[in-house]
């Protein structure tokens, strides 16, 4: 069975074979920051078009939307990003290096708290100015041995300016999450739609937060991609309770039916009163096992009227819905299911990481629908003109359905264990017999099973495994 793999050997894998690069990498890389491969972006587009498919077209009640990254800056004030979206930073006084409080405080808590009696004590629900007692009474230092400064707010919204004329721009942010623009566009959606509540509207896009934290790979970068939900519905029709548990068990059986990942990996999180936000009235992490230990993947949130009723109030504009059954106005509320694609990307590869020691290879064990290629077609020998054109008779015909691969390179073992490692569930393999009965070789990635199927067979097969 898989065990979990170390960061450094999924980090390898992952650079190794294409999945993901540092960005600028030739100018010595940017912190927080990077780029998706050949292999990479076939996985994230697989697990994007899985998620949109799950939770928005296989859903009467769902409807997508794509909003812009750069929005109005007011929509950033009245959802309280502008003033409250921070992080508790700290810094080395000798190299200025900066950290996240909160972390700090966390890794000096892994390693002291038992000794010390503090295994129980929750880091998230500490306000900065317990943080800056904490680490000054307990003289915690910098990851170098340097002292640090006191616990300061940082924003995480990145700033820019619009407008060509010098001394003649306005300040915008890049947007900090995609959930504003759902509720933003709340009443286009009505007015140009047939939904009524209850009816969810899905986001997917790209993100940014300008974050302190280094070393856990793609989990937490500038850059990001989010996949969010706003569930809307009439609170004295809907209980929110029955809601929330309803999306709780839709988020754990789309990570573990699929996207393939073990459950004893997973677990849910309640928020503490503290550590909650004010506007939410019940939150939950659901948290995978990471191999830097339980991080939150997903997050849902009852989050009221909150949102909308700002964005009325800064707006001038009415957020209100009309009951078409009873003529009754009122702001409905919202439950908000939120994950990070990139975080789902992160899950997948190390859940999938496999060292089969005996046969000695590495194999990711993808779901067939999630892997960048659905099978590989192999001639037996490159130099024999009758095989490669069968083969590439195969993989023209595949093709049309299929993401698959052609590879004719070296042997035929270092081929197998090259398709092992990026996660292709089958090969197909052209050889004489083939030539002889229309038959091929299908080898299975994680058994190594080898089984003869007729040429003219290889989609129905393809299609009852994938």
């Amino acid at each position: 069975m898989p065990t979990q793999p170390t960061l450094e050997q999924i980090v390898s894998l992952a650079k190794r074979r294409g999945f993901v690069y540092p960005t600028s990498d030739i100018y010595g890389g940017l912190a927080n920051s990077y780029d998706y491969g050949p292999m990479g972006t076939e996985l994230l587009r697989n697990i994007r078009d899985l998620w949109w498919k799950y939770f928005i077209t296989a859903r009467p009640d769902m409807v997508g939307l794509q909003s812009q990254i750069l929005q109005h800056p007011r929509t950033w004030i009245a959802s309280g990003h502008v003033d409250a979206f921070n992080d508790p930073l700290v810094e080395d006084l000798v190299n200025h290096k900066r950290y996240r409080a909160d972390h700090i405080i966390e890794e000096w808590l892994e390693k002291k708290a038992e000794k010390l009696g503090l295994e129980m004590l929750i880091v998230e629900d500490m306000d900065i100015k317990e943080m800056a007692a904490f680490i000054v009474k307990h003289k915690i230092i910098s990851p170098d041995g340097n002292k640090l400064s006191e616990p300061k707010e940082f924003s995480l919204l990145f700033e820019t300016q619009i407008g060509s004329v010098a001394g003649d721009k306005s300040t915008v942010y890049m947007r900090g999450e995609t959930a504003q623009g759902i509720f933003t566009n709340f009443k286009n959606v009505l007015d140009s739609t047939r939904v009524q509540l209850p009816f969810g509207i899905g986001n997917l896009g790209t993100s940014f937060r300008n974050e302190v934290t280094t070393g856990q790979f793609v989990f937490r970068t500038l850059e990001f991609e989010q996949a969010e939900i706003e569930y809307f519905f009439d609170p004295e029709k809907e209980d929110w309770q029955d809601l929330m548990t309803t999306w709780k068990e839709q988020m754990w059986a789309f990570a573990t039916q699929e996207l393939g990942v073990s459950e004893e990996n997973l677990r849910w999180r309640q928020h503490t009163d503290k550590e909650r936000s004010f506007y939410s009235l019940d939150t939950w992490d659901l948290d995978y096992k990471y191999p830097f230990g339980h991080k939150e993947l997903w997050g849902i949130a009852y989050r009221t009227d909150y949102d909308l009723k700002q964005h009325q109030k800064f707006s001038g504009k009415s957020m209100e819905y009309t009951d078409p059954h009873t003529n009754k106005k009122f702001i409905p509320h919202v439950i908000e299911p939120a994950g990070g694609v990139s975080r789902f990307f992160l899950m997948t590869l190390c859940d999938a990481y496999w060292e089969d020691k005996e046969n000695n290879r590495t194999v990711l064990k993808l779901q067939p629908s999630l892997a960048p290629y659905k099978a590989a077609i192999f001639p037996l020998a490159k130099n024999k003109p009758e095989l490669v054109a069968q083969a590439k008779e195969i993989f023209e015909e595949l093709s049309q359905k299929y993401h698959v691969a052609w590879d004719e390179r070296s042997s035929i073992g270092k081929r197998y264990l090259y398709q092992d490692e990026i996660g292709t569930p089958y090969c197909i393999t052209v050889d004489y017999d083939t030539l002889e009965d229309g038959t091929v070789t299908i080898r299975d990635r994680d058994t190594t099973d080898q089984t003869r199927v007729k040429i003219e067979e290889l989609a129905q097969y393809l299609e009852q495994r994938i």
